[in-house]
């Protein structure tokens, strides 16, 4: 019998829903089940390679009568641009820090279920365990071309990542960790602006249906392509920082520039929106624009903001009517907020589609 031939992206996806089947025996909520990795006593407080990341000095109080828990809230894993310091947040806790000293910046991360920590660090992108031992690392100030940087990381299975590299020819990447073995390589569709290469993408996500979601920063639009790179959808929006396909099968944009989230369907109609300028009540406003959010199961959407100086909220988390239901403010205990992952929040992380972050 002639085999049958099964695409590079498809493959990928099996392996993942069989992983996915088996996380699922364990718990809806698996990374909650690792945590414990993270607090025994083989966890050093640094580990060799990393370098102090100071906190940012926070520019206000925390104001009294928050909506929420403040970080009780969520069991999360939190990074932001400017403080390069990540955090693993439960009980309302700081448990576990991972610091990588001056410099830009964090962008992406991801705690797979078996408790490993897949991040970018915009001149790398990394792989290391909960006891902080490096498992990989493109490292791009050693390796790459001089301008290159990486923004956006996703887990595909318990073996591969997919991660973009910005650059004069920008490239999709997903290689296997564990062998070093680059399975896709594959230019993005690109026309070199002023912008340069900083400002070329950010958010890049493969989705359940194996499609790749890429953020065009630097050009006003979002696309989707196949496994072939041929575009099958876009949406114009003047500055997307990151999109994400929501489990309904809509896509869920967030525009830096227009400081507005907003849900469109594959018709590209608008079935929620919510600007943080004037949705927000003036007592919780961002002091700078959200850059990404995460959709709950329960339909709640968080967003997240770098602030500006230790000044403004963090987060916020709304319902679906617009209603604020947690605002974190708390410059004390953590940075500024760039990206997060809700780890009481069902589903698994490396299964695509299975974590709206």
């Amino acid at each position: 019998m002639k085999a049958t031939k099964i695409t590079i992206a498809a493959a990928l996806l099996l392996t993942a829903s069989a992983t996915y089947v088996s996380a699922q025996k364990k718990s809806a909520t698996p990374c909650m089940d690792v945590l414990n990795l993270f607090t025994a006593a083989n966890v050093p407080a640094m580990a060799p390679q990393e370098e102090p990341s100071a906190m940012i000095t926070p520019g206000e109080e925390q104001p009294a009568n928050l909506p929420g828990k403040g970080l009780a809230q969520h069991t999360m894993l939190y990074v932001g641009e400017n403080n390069t310091r990540m955090s693993l947040i439960n009980d309302g806790k700081v448990i576990w820090t991972y610091q990588t000293g001056k410099g830009y910046e964090y962008d992406d991360v991801w705690m797979i279920s078996n408790g490993n920590i897949l991040f970018t660090r915009m001149k790398y992108v990394a792989v290391m365990t909960p006891d902080k031992k490096v498992l990989w690392k493109m490292d791009f100030k050693e390796t790459g071309p001089e301008h290159a940087e990486v923004h956006a990381c996703q887990p595909i299975g318990l073996d591969r990542i997919m991660f973009v590299v910005n650059a004069d020819t920008p490239k999709f990447y997903i290689v296997n960790y564990k062998t070093g073995k680059i399975e896709v390589e594959r230019d993005i569709p690109f026309n070199y602006t002023d912008r340069g290469v900083h400002g070329q993408f950010r958010r890049a996500r493969v989705t359940a249906q194996g499609t790749y979601l890429i953020s065009y920063m630097g050009k006003g639009k979002v696309v989707e392509f196949d496994k072939d790179f041929k575009e099958i959808w876009s949406y114009t929006t003047p500055q997307p920082w990151a999109a994400i396909r929501l489990k309904n099968g809509n896509t869920l944009i967030t525009d830096e520039r227009e400081w507005r989230t907003f849900e469109v369907n594959a018709k590209k109609d608008i079935l929620w929106e919510f600007n943080c300028k004037t949705d927000l009540p003036a007592q919780y406003q961002f002091a700078s624009a959200p850059q990404t959010c995460t959709r709950l199961a329960n339909g709640n959407t968080i967003f997240t903001s770098r602030g500006q100086n230790g000044k403004g909220p963090q987060m916020i988390e709304v319902t679906k009517d617009k209603k604020v239901v947690w605002v974190l403010h708390d410059w004390k205990t953590v940075g500024d907020g760039t990206a997060v992952q809700v780890l009481d929040d069902p589903g698994v992380p490396e299964i695509p589609g299975q974590s709206e972050h």
